[in-house]
């Protein structure tokens, strides 16, 4: 579904992502880790064209990324995507923020945009907080809403950026739970996330990032438990000891 070819990636001097080559199938789940600084986020970025890359290619369903900005909206809607730090439209009520995109780029009606809406929110657990504004919702709440927001347009393809890294430990485990149930579903899943306990039991492969290369790219049995690359015994090791 996804193909990197020798694509790179320059901040200034900085090198972040140096010569990638993956190829992303649909309906994996992929989790991508690595240090902070490894180019993880940034690779996930590029994806959606976040980040513009310097060369090499990128290809998604055979179609090279669009380079117009118009034509990059309209790829846009077909990839979802979570933040780390959520970014719902704090004046707007949690069913307000899923149906917005749903009525202004889809054409929907009021009625059918909130049946939908109303749909999502129950699929994550929050059909009761339709009316409810961000800053009353708990952090894990906000992310549950985001990733309903991502499932609005019917993306083939959805992009987790660290989900829970700005949660409280309470919280985490009920936005995997959700990403556990899409994963289940068949959606085809890029994440980035320090949950190593998630990648073991969810993903089909997990990438080891670090210094803007890949270094390891294998099934979680294998990524887990026979892991050839140094950084990667080192960074698991770490994993283990905290």
């Amino acid at each position: 579904m996804i193909h990197f070819a020798n694509v790179h990636k320059n901040y200034g001097s900085l090198r972040v992502l140096n010569n990638i080559n993956l190829v992303l199938n649909r309906g994996e789940v992929v989790v991508i880790c690595g240090p902070s600084g490894s180019g993880k986020s940034t690779l996930l970025r590029t994806i959606n064209r976040l980040e513009k890359i310097d060369g090499g290619v990128i290809t998604v369903d055979g179609v090279s990324l669009p380079t117009r900005e118009r034509d990059i909206n309209r790829y846009r809607q077909g990839v979802g995507f979570v933040f780390q730090s959520f970014n719902l439209f704090p004046h707007l009520t949690a069913l307000d923020n899923i149906t917005l995109a749903l009525r202004h780029l889809l054409g929907q009606s009021d009625a059918e945009a909130r049946a939908c809406g109303i749909r999502l929110l129950a699929r994550v657990g929050l059909q009761d907080k339709a009316h409810v504004r961000p800053d009353h919702l708990s952090g894990g709440q906000q992310q549950r809403v985001a990733i309903a927001r991502a499932l609005a347009m019917k993306p083939p393809l959805i992009l987790f950026d660290e989900p829970t890294s700005a949660l409280d430990p309470g919280m985490v485990g009920e936005v995997l739970a959700v990403m556990r149930e899409l994963a289940g579903d068949g959606m085809t899943m890029v994440c980035v996330t320090h949950e190593m306990g998630f990648a073991r039991e969810v993903a089909d492969r997990v990438i080891f990032m670090a210094d803007g290369a890949i270094g390891e790219d294998a099934p979680p049995e294998q990524f887990f438990t026979r892991p050839s690359n140094p950084r990667l015994q080192t960074f698991l090791a770490d994993v283990r000891r905290a």
